[in-house]
């Protein structure tokens, strides 16, 4: 189908899951008898059915990110399935009975494009038109940002997919919004010393830096934590999102004078830039460091051009030797679809299981009281893939662990998927940023 013209339509390119449609418009707030917690608010409890409740997705099916969406979207799907049929797994991340409360998860999927406008067009709709009980899913801080707002007008929980922009838990917060991917700030200050270690310090970097929010954190943040170990910055070549020819760039980063050769650039145009960067002969006098490595950058790069890049993943499959569910994940992640999880698959399964954890501690959807009881999780962690974390209060950051790797040469594999080794697991405390480093203050809760 067509995508309707109309500013106020929701995308159509949108896939059905087990869906739910409900009438009606927006519930208003309205306070209840406990102090603090609304009776009505947002979509609660209009959107808790007599059997189900529903989940708005966004995430990229097209675009510059579109691989890391699908692998998002295989990761929601698989939790929303285990959570509904009650498995054991799910169960040792605290859940008890089929679904959450009793409910079944149903969900509705929309192809963001990897446009803001587009995601918050498609959760509108959802949020309007099928009371979508919380909404998830992204693969741009741009998206996830825009998202947040939306979530804080409608008083809608948005539990964020792929964004690693510090603004997301920074100067655009918000009340409603939880991220569990590392920011910038913790996955550089993880990096950095590892990095400098390896490929030494005193050294000139040249970097390639998408022109968003994401880009930019990225670039400050590793920027200023190299220049701890002596590394200064030797140009920095800023490109659109979407990029196909990075050909001037990476002819001044070549003539640049650096050492290293920070790339900052995600998804399709990671791959692009890494190809091109070896055709214009940059790799063969740089090191390439990769901040943020994209889900698929190895497959489609070839393991070659990305063997010794160090970088940072939220997740890596054979952590699976590290923590026990994250062995679950992986197992029945590849059992399905035939291929070890990538981060983003990563990303949506925990974030859905946590958040689910969270309704049930709370006893209730309604989304102050799931807020409250994902802030108060220091004092009782989630188990999860990744060990025991929780959201910090102050401005939702899940502290969590952030896994260094490297680049695997070919001949070193295992099998297909094994592209990196895991040189070190950084402890989440010892990444985070002070609370109000980036401009948090979080919105009202009603």
């Amino acid at each position: 189908m067509n995508q309707g013209t109309d500013s106020g339509a929701v995308p159509r390119r949108w896939m059905l899951g087990t869906g739910l449609g409900l009438a009606g418009g927006l519930v208003l707030a309205g306070k209840g008898r406990a102090a603090g917690t609304p009776t009505t608010i947002g979509t609660f409890p209009a959107g808790v059915g007599a059997d189900s409740v529903m989940v708005g997705i966004t995430t990229p099916l097209t675009g510059p990110y579109s691989a890391d969406g699908k692998d998002e979207q295989l990761g929601y799907e698989l939790a929303i399935a285990a959570i509904n049929a009650g498995s054991p797994i799910v169960q040792k991340w605290g859940l008890t009975g089929k679904g959450v409360l009793g409910k079944a998860v149903k969900y509705k999927i929309a192809d963001s494009q990897t446009k803001p406008n587009v995601a918050v067009q498609a959760q509108t709709g959802f949020i309007q038109n099928d009371k979508a009980i919380m909404i998830t899913g992204c693969v741009s801080s741009a998206t996830a940002i825009a998202l947040e707002e939306l979530a804080q007008r409608d008083k809608v929980l948005n539990m964020v997919g792929l964004s690693g922009s510090n603004d997301t838990t920074g100067k655009n917060c918000q009340r409603y919004g939880f991220r569990s991917q590392p920011s910038a700030y913790m996955a550089c200050k993880a990096l950095a010393p590892v990095v400098a270690k390896s490929l030494g310090k005193n050294l000139k970097a040249a970097y390639l830096v998408p022109d968003y929010t994401y880009g930019h954190s990225v670039f400050n943040s590793f920027s200023e934590f190299s220049k701890q170990h002596g590394w200064s910055v030797a140009t920095e070549q800023v490109v659109p999102l979407g990029t196909n020819d990075f050909s001037s760039a990476l002819l001044n980063i070549a003539n640049s004078g650096a050492d290293v050769f920070v790339n900052v650039t995600f998804g399709a145009d990671a791959v692009a830039s890494t190809k091109q960067a070896d055709q214009f002969g940059v790799l063969k006098k740089m090191k390439m460091v990769v901040p943020n490595i994209s889900s698929f950058q190895a497959r489609e790069t070839g393991a070659q051009l990305m063997q010794g890049v160090y970088g940072t993943l939220d997740f890596w499959w054979t952590l699976e030797d590290r923590y026990p569910l994250a062995r679950d994940f992986v197992t029945a992640f590849l059992q399905k679809h035939g291929y070890h999880p990538r981060w983003g698959a990563h990303i949506a399964y925990m974030q859905m299981l946590i958040w689910a954890v969270a309704v049930e501690r709370a006893k209730t959807f309604n989304p102050v009281a799931v807020i409250k009881t994902l802030e108060a999780s220091k004092s009782d962690p989630f188990d999860t893939t990744l060990g025991k974390v929780w959201y910090r209060a102050e401005d939702h950051q899940l502290v969590r662990p952030v896994p260094v790797v490297v680049g695997k040469a070919p001949a070193a594999m295992k099998n297909p998927d094994d592209f990196y080794d895991v040189v070190e697991v950084v402890a989440g405390e010892d990444t985070m940023s002070p609370p109000d480093e980036f401009g948090c203050h979080l919105g009202p809760y009603t």
